[in-house]
C-alpha cells in the first residue's frame, strides 16, 4: 500500500513539476517547493468532488458510450490515451511512433550482429586504431573522443545501459553519461555514422 506522500508524488502534474523545477532553479529548495505543492493540493481538496474530474475516464472524454462506440467502429484510428492526462491523441501517437522507430533501429542493429565488440570495431576504424584501444583508459583528447563516440553509439543506438558501460570501461556511471553527450556532438560535428 502506498503512502500519501508516494501517491502525491505519482500524481504530480507536468505544470507543477515544471514550476517546482523553475522555482528550484531560482534558489527555492525541494522541501519548500514540495511544501508549496502540498498547499496547492490542500486548497484543491476544499473544492470537493468535481464532475469533470471523476468517473468515466476515457469514455467520458470521448463524449459517452455512444460516441465511443461510433468512434471505434467508424475509424481505423485507435485512441492511444486519455487526452485529459497525456494530451491530444496525435501527440501521443507521435511520441509512440518515435519510440517504435528507436526500438526498430536497435532491433535491426542487433539483427545485423552489432554488439559491443562490433561497435568498438567501427569506432576503431574511424579513428584508425586497434579495437582493444577503444577500451583503454586515458584522458588524452583523442582517447576521450574515441570513448565518447563509443559510449554514444552503445547507449543511443544499441540501448546499452550506463551501468553496463561503466563496468566495462571502469569509469563512473556519470562519466559514461557525459561521454554519451560528448559523443553525440562528436558524431554530429564530424558526420560519423555507425552504419556506412
Amino acid at each position: 500500500m502506498a503512502s500519501n506522500s508516494q501517491c502525491i508524488h505519482r500524481c504530480l502534474s507536468f505544470e507543477t513539476l515544471r514550476e517546482i523545477h523553475v522555482c528550484d532553479n531560482d534558489g527555492e529548495t525541494h522541501r519548500s517547493a514540495r511544501t508549496r505543492y502540498f498547499s496547492y493540493v490542500e486548497a484543491g481538496l476544499g473544492q470537493g468532488r468535481r464532475d469533470e474530474l471523476t468517473g468515466g475516464g476515457l469514455i467520458r472524454s470521448l463524449g459517452g458510450w455512444s460516441e465511443a462506440k461510433r468512434y471505434g467502429l467508424k475509424s481505423q484510428e485507435r485512441i492511444k490515451s486519455d487526452e485529459r492526462i497525456l494530451g491530444e491523441s496525435d501527440f501521443v501517437s507521435d511520441v509512440l511512433s518515435q519510440a517504435n522507430e528507436a526500438f526498430d533501429r536497435k532491433y535491426e542493429l542487433k539483427r545485423l550482429g552489432y554488439d559491443m565488440d562490433r561497435i568498438a570495431g567501427r569506432v576503431a576504424e574511424i579513428f584508425e586504431m586497434e579495437r582493444e584501444d577503444v577500451f583503454r583508459k586515458g584522458k588524452h583528447q583523442e582517447r576521450v573522443k574515441v570513448r565518447s563516440l563509443f559510449c554514444y553509439w552503445m547507449v543511443r543506438e544499441l540501448g546499452a545501459t550506463l551501468t553496463e558501460l561503466a563496468k566495462r570501461l571502469d569509469i563512473s556511471v556519470a562519466g559514461v553519461g557525459y561521454s554519451v553527450d560528448r559523443g553525440e556532438r562528436i558524431a554530429r560535428e564530424n558526420n560519423y555514422r555507425l552504419l556506412d
